[in-house]
């Protein structure tokens, strides 16, 4: 009886962890100033994310705009990352 053959696994994570997370470089579309983007998707209490959502409405801005700002602080590029 033959062996089944190997297969990596549906999530199976490439060798190279820059190569995982980095996207190729698209080019914006016309009008789209904030360019390429990818979606993050987290899970928090109900708790947490009604008071994400009270803090952004009492700063007079989105969720995600003050996501992308908490993030950009926490996370700045690294020298030889790409901006």
């Amino acid at each position: 009886m033959s062996q089944r053959p190997i297969r990596r696994g549906f999530a199976a994570r490439p060798a190279d962890p820059e190569h995982w997370i980095k996207a190729a470089h698209v080019p914006p579309r016309d009008g789209e100033a904030a360019g390429f983007t990818a979606r993050l998707t987290i899970d928090v209490t109900p708790e947490l994310r009604g008071r994400i959502k009270i803090a952004a409405f009492k700063r007079g801005i989105t969720v995600a705009d003050m996501l992308r700002d908490l993030f950009a602080r926490e996370f700045p590029p690294t020298s030889g990352d790409p901006s």
